[in-house]
């Protein structure tokens, strides 16, 4: 079977990135060209086993701030910008947010509706979602640290999107990098580097094809990796 050309749009790519690829095989393969920190940290983790996450980054940047007042307007501002944020979306697009304490939840079932109206592939949050069945009702791609109905408003608020953003085990991800999640974690691509990294994964799922095949019919490991130099 041959490898399938890439197309040109985001929207099919990313499609056939969720039907042909998977996180490890990805993140084999940005190591192999020398990007290997890019996996978000191993606790932001899918809302449901079979959730998957392919999209453009819209970073988000959370502060912790115990009152609904901003100091120098005078204003009280219930999230900060996070309506605009949220409003900002674009289709095939994930909001990606950190920046909080994880005591309250950043992400749930009003905000996963609209981006889901908006077109979003969904949302990854350094925190806790919350409003879990009915998020799960809608079956919104969400990956956080768990779940918690702890409200942000008088705790929290968004204070910039689209800009670059950092993670505790030291992620970088700017705008418009490729946010790819499954049931094991979710890889950051680097946009200048997404069609050859989505390629050579594309040829490494194809060559794991062939191995499995001769393990199957008795190979050894040694000689499949000798042979394909792939395990």
């Amino acid at each position: 079977m041959n490898i399938p050309a890439l197309p040109d749009n985001d929207h099919d790519l990313f499609a056939l990135m969720k039907r042909d690829l998977f996180t490890a095989v990805v993140g084999d393969v940005l190591d192999s060209a020398g990007l290997t920190r890019q996996f978000l940290p191993p606790e932001i983790r899918a809302l449901s086993p079979d959730m998957m996450l392919v999209g453009r980054a819209m970073p988000v940047l959370e502060a912790d701030c115990f009152d609904e007042t901003v100091t120098h307007t005078g204003k009280k501002l219930p999230f900060g910008v996070m309506f605009r944020a949220l409003d900002d979306l674009k289709r095939d697009e994930v909001y990606i947010c950190t920046g909080s304490s994880f005591d309250y939840a950043l992400w749930g079932e009003l905000m996963s509706t609209r981006a889901r109206h908006l077109g979003a592939s969904g949302a990854v949050v350094d925190g806790f979602s919350r409003d879990t069945k009915g998020i799960l009702k809608l079956g919104f791609p969400t990956f956080s640290r768990g779940t918690y109905a702890q409200d942000q408003r008088v705790r929290g608020r968004v204070i910039d999107f689209r800009c670059s953003i950092g993670f505790p085990n030291g992620v970088r991800v700017q705008p418009g990098d490729v946010l790819f999640g499954d049931i094991d974690g979710v890889v950051v691509i680097p946009l200048a580097h997404l069609r050859d990294i989505v390629h050579a994964a594309l040829e490494k799922v194809f060559g794991e094809n062939k191995v499995a095949s001769a393990i199957r019919a008795g190979m050894s490991t040694q000689e499949a990796w000798d042979t394909y130099g792939i395990m």
